[in-house]
């Protein structure tokens, strides 16, 4: 009676099985984070900044720095958001990731508005509008690394998926006064990107600009 034998995995199953490891334990981090701390509220310091001079004249602007500085934001939003649209320049390959990539550079615009709407009168009801869109770009930015790594159809549905967390997270927190699904999503978001980048290979070349993106060398 001969022995059979049995197949090893090859590495794309291997790859799954430990991306399915990380996301696990990862969910598991998240749900210990909810269930077994207590609720954080977010301190009325974070509406007091170091500098809130208004340096120009009656009636002025608010916080002057602290608005006018928002502008960068509106003109790398903007910049970006056409040349993705126009795709040519960026070389980008498919339709998914002119998604991710417009939707990631309206956020970067989106920022410019919200940030400069809430230091205008920083208050807990502004400061959903300065979260919100930095969320919508955190969350469009690691779509495309799934669209460039995983495929279109997942990469996707990633970006529905997370905007869609972004806006819940920012809703729980403005009804509730809890800031911890924030935290927990916007700490998610850069360990995800270097993972991917490293569990999966690029169809482009200088994938180290993904590390860089998240302050990795």
């Amino acid at each position: 009676m001969g022995l059979g034998w049995v197949a090893k995995p090859n590495n794309r199953q291997c790859r799954r099985w430990t991306t399915s490891r990380i996301w696990g334990a990862t969910f598991l981090c998240c749900m210990c984070l909810i269930f077994f701390t207590p609720r954080i509220p977010r301190s009325p310091k974070h509406h007091q900044f170091v500098d809130m001079r208004n340096l120009l004249d009656s009636p002025g602007v608010p916080n002057t720095l602290n608005v006018m500085t928002n502008f960068p934001f509106l003109v790398v939003g903007v910049l970006g958001l056409v040349l993705a649209l126009e795709g040519g320049v960026f070389n980008i390959s498919s339709q998914g990731e002119v998604w991710t990539w417009a939707l990631f550079y309206a956020g970067i615009a989106g920022v410019a508005f919200g940030s400069a709407y809430y230091h205008l009168k920083p208050d807990d009801h502004r400061v959903l509008w300065d979260t919100l869109p930095m969320m919508v770009a955190f969350s469009s930015l690691l779509s495309s690394l799934v669209v460039e790594r995983l495929g279109q159809r997942i990469g996707l549905c990633c970006m529905f998926a997370l905007n869609l967390a972004a806006f819940l997270c920012v809703v729980y927190e403005r009804i509730y006064n809890d800031i911890r699904f924030c935290m927990m999503f916007q700490l998610t978001l850069p360990l995800a990107i270097p993972v991917i980048a490293v569990l999966y290979r690029s169809k482009y070349t200088h994938s180290r600009y993904w590390f860089i993106s998240t302050g990795k060398p």
